[in-house]
Order: structure tokens, then C-alpha cells, then sequence
């Protein structure tokens, strides 16, 4: 394996002074890239050198959205609805123990119309009008597929490559392995819908594990205080915090200088940025200079805080300002009950928002290097869960096959990917593994998965662990 020549020892004390000779507003996130040339050295081992993207918005939807009902046309379900899940088509695959009790697995269709779209003729239910809209902008892979059954380890899986919490999140590789575009706002931001249920979601699936803390995404709220404990304590004003922090950050430099404490470093770093970021958050959130058209294009919704649809209109204002890595969470997809008014509910709710932001960033220029992705941890089963009843069903966790959707930073464009079986149970043609997702992922903004490593108790960690192959076939 090759390994990234990037990993950081404790330095010297002298290494540490002269580290921060230049001032401390000079450590926070800086570029690898910008370092390597300003020292008139080469890039990063790990760096490809052929970037199709500069950032990514991972529209992250939790819960499993039913990818049968949405993406994956499959009449035969229909024609087969009350019938027994053949044995041969389940070939003994593990259930949740939610399912896996039931002394039958009756097949259910969707209710749900589906038509084709574009010039591409991609299948799209009726509950993605506006997604539809742009069937000829975004590749459908309807052939992912996971290890993780359930929602902890599937959430963690998808946002961190591993299903045990403790390993760092992919826009904190992604800020550790390219650095910042904006040194006053963070490099790895997460937004999640307000007041919505679901599986609940931890900080840890954006933390930094075992990198450097300073790569931590940093969670913004729907409210005036965006990021807790930015502003300043009342009585203390902008010039008293500078000198504040010159004298702290004084004293830190003393400390680092005796003791080598890498993490003196990030604390030091994470001062600055909030310094920074008390004139660059406001700006960043402040829609008021918003036109009505963008209202009218992302929804109503987007005048509201902290719903979807403003999160992705904050997303695009974000990936504006050079924000390398923009999450949002959207809860509320795991129906194992009452499936057909929560999944309208849910569509309900992104649907014109994401397909809004696709349309949004192309007419800005920015969709071209943008990555935006679509997706839950998993899918579900094609067969009711609990009692049979074709009007009001739910549908279990399903791993062995769901749908994504990605567009833009090099992506194909109206483009289908993979192939399931007739009962959308199996993966019959080109299946996409979760560390094969990340692998793709990470090459479109110029990165070999294989190289970009980081050692922690004697070994080299990376993103896809020891797995992951390029997915060529969806790349433009």
C-alpha cells in the first residue's frame, strides 16, 4: 500500500516557534496544495493532479428512502403484490429482527406511477416531479449496496466508511487532504431540518476521529446565534476579544513550545476561525438580499430557517463562498409503517429543493465543478413489513440493493447506472459498494483513495480502508 507522506508528527519546539512565526491567522486551514507551491515543492503524494470538482453538497437522506417508490420501476412487483418472496430470490439473506420473525414476506408494488424523463428516458415516480425535471442533468446509480443492516452502523458506514464510530467522516479526510478555498468559514459545514423525527443523529458522523480536531465539521443552526458561542460575551467588544486572543494565543505558543502538543495547534487554529467567522457567518446566512425568483425556484419553504429547502439554498450560498464540504441531514425515511403518505411527505418536503439547487449551481456556473449527491444507508425490501395491507404498508431495511443520485464535478449527466432483478432484491449488473462510492468520490476532487492515509496506533487508516474500486462507467 502506498502511504501518505502527509502524516503529522509532533514537531520540535523549535519546529513549533517557527511554525507560528508568521502569525497565527496564518495556520487556520490552510491549502496542502497552496503550501506545497508557495514552498516551491510538489503536491501531496495522494494528489492525482485532475480534480473534476472543487466541492461537494451531500444531500444525506437518513432513514432508507424506499428506492422501489421512487427510482427503481419494477412492475413485476405490482403483477406479483400478496405473493410469497421466492427463496431463490432472497437466497437466505439475513432480516432485521423487525422482519425476520414473520411467518410471511408478502411481495408489495408501489403505489406509485412512474414515467420516463428526458432525453436520457430515466424512470422517476410520480412523487419526483421536479426531480424528473433533471433526469438529463444526473446519473441514477441504482446499484449501491451496503454490509450495515441497521441505521447506526449504516449511517456511520456511508459517512465514515467504517460501521463503529471513532473513524473521521469524509469531509473531515476531504479538509485534511485539500485544505481550505476560504480561510473565514469552516471547511466541512453541517446542516440538519429542523424539528424533524427520525433516527437520531450524533455528532460523530461528522467529527474528525483521529485527525486533527481543526477538521471537525462544524454544525450550523437555523437561528441568529448559526454557530453556538461565536458572538461575543455581552460587555466584550471586537478589540477586546483581538487582544484577548493575542495574549492567549501567546501563552499557548509558550506551552507548545516546551511540550510539542500538536493540539495546542488546532486550539489555537479554532480561535482564530471563530474570530474570523464572527463577520463571515452573518453574511453567509443573511438571505435577505435573495431575489423572489430564488424563492420561487428553491420554495416557500426556503423562507423558513432550518427546513430543507432553505439549508440547500444555504448550501449553495456556502459552496459560493468556498466551503469545501456542505452536509445536510434530512430525517423521516425509515417507513416500516404507513409508507405511502410518509413517503409523499418526505418528497413533499426535497424534492423541488434538490432539484432546485441542481438547476441553481448550473445557472451560476457552479454545477460543472460541484458534486452534488442524493442518498440514504441503504434501501428497503421489496416484501411488507408486518401484516399485509396494499394501502398502508411498510417496507424493512434493505442492504443488498438502493438508488443515489449524483450530478455535476464530473459526473455523467443523464446517465443510469446498474441493474437489479426484476423484484429489486438483487444486484444482477455493476454493483457499487459503499467504499467503491468513496473511492469515486474522493478521485473527482483529486484524490487517490489508495494514497490519502493517515497512521493511528500503528497503522495507516484511509477512507475506504482496504477496499474501493473507481467507478468509471458514471464518470463524464
Amino acid at each position: 500500500m502506498n502511504h501518505c507522506t502527509g502524516h503529522l508528527p509532533a514537531p520540535s519546539r523549535r519546529e513549533a516557534l517557527t511554525r507560528f512565526g508568521g502569525g497565527l491567522g496564518g495556520i487556520a486551514l490552510a491549502s496542502l496544495l497552496g503550501k506545497a507551491e508557495a514552498a516551491g515543492g510538489s503536491p501531496p503524494a495522494y494528489f492525482t493532479g485532475q480534480p473534476k470538482a472543487k466541492r461537494v453538497i451531500f444531500l444525506f437522506q437518513s432513514g432508507g428512502p424506499s428506492q422501489m417508490d421512487l427510482f427503481d420501476y419494477k412492475p413485476r412487483l405490482n403483477a406479483e403484490q400478496g405473493r410469497e418472496l421466492p427463496e431463490e430470490i432472497r437466497m437466505g439473506q439475513r432480516l432485521t429482527g423487525m422482519s425476520g420473525n414473520q411467518s410471511s414476506l408478502p411481495l408489495v408494488g408501489s403505489p406509485f406511477q412512474f414515467a420516463q424523463h428526458g432525453e436520457s428516458g430515466q424512470w422517476f415516480s410520480e412523487l419526483l416531479p421536479h426531480t424528473a425535471k433533471i433526469a438529463d442533468e444526473i446519473t441514477v446509480v441504482k446499484s449501491m449496496y451496503t454490509e450495515a443492516i441497521n441505521h447506526g452502523p449504516g449511517v456511520t458506514f456511508m459517512q465514515t466508511g467504517a460501521q463503529i464510530g471513532g473513524r473521521p467522516s469524509i469531509g473531515s479526510w476531504l479538509s485534511y487532504g485539500l485544505g481550505s478555498m476560504n480561510e473565514n468559514l469552516p471547511n466541512f459545514v453541517v446542516l440538519v431540518t429542523k424539528d424533524k423525527k427520525g433516527q437520531p443523529l450524533v455528532s460523530r458522523l461528522w467529527g474528525s476521529g483521529f485527525l486533527p480536531g481543526e477538521h471537525d465539521g462544524v454544525r450550523f443552526n437555523p437561528d441568529k446565534d448559526a454557530v453556538l458561542y461565536l458572538n461575543n460575551p455581552a460587555g466584550l467588544d471586537t478589540a477586546s476579544r483581538r487582544r484577548m486572543l493575542d495574549r492567549l494565543g501567546e501563552l499557548h505558543r509558550i506551552q507548545l513550545a516546551k511540550s510539542g502538543d500538536t493540539a495546542l495547534e488546532t486550539r489555537i487554529a479554532q480561535y482564530e476561525m471563530g474570530f474570523r467567522m464572527q463577520a463571515s457567518i452573518p453574511e453567509a446566512t443573511d438571505f435577505s438580499g435573495e431575489p423572489e425568483a430564488t424563492f420561487k425556484l428553491y420554495g416557500e419553504d426556503a423562507r423558513t430557517p432550518g427546513t430543507f429547502a432553505a439549508n440547500c439554498l444555504m448550501a449553495r450560498r456556502l459552496a459560493e463562498r468556498g466551503v469545501q464540504f456542505i452536509q445536510l441531514y434530512h430525517q423521516g425515511w425509515d417507513h416500516h409503517g404507513g409508507l405511502p403518505g410518509g413517503l409523499k411527505t418526505q418528497c413533499r418536503e426535497t424534492d423541488q429543493a434538490s432539484a432546485a439547487l441542481v438547476t441553481d449551481l448550473k445557472q451560476r456556473g457552479l454545477l460543472e465543478d460541484t458534486l452534488v449527491i442524493w442518498g440514504g444507508e441503504f434501501g428497503r425490501t421489496n416484501y411488507c413489513q408486518g401484516k399485509f395491507n396494499p394501502a398502508n404498508f411498510g417496507r424493512d431495511h434493505h442492504p443488498r440493493c438502493f438508488s443515489m443520485w449524483m450530478a455535476g464535478g464530473g459526473i455523467k449527466a443523464g446517465h443510469s447506472h446498474g441493474l437489479t432483478d426484476d423484484y429489486c432484491y438483487n444486484i444482477v449488473e455493476d454493483g457499487v459498494h459503499v467504499h467503491d462510492f468513496h473511492a469515486t468520490l474522493l478521485h473527482l476532487l483529486g484524490i487517490d483513495h489508495e494514497r490519502l492515509t493517515f497512521q493511528y496506533q500503528g497503522r495507516h487508516f484511509r477512507l475506504t480502508d482496504v477496499h474501493g474500486h473507481l467507478v468509471k462507467e458514471i464518470l463524464a
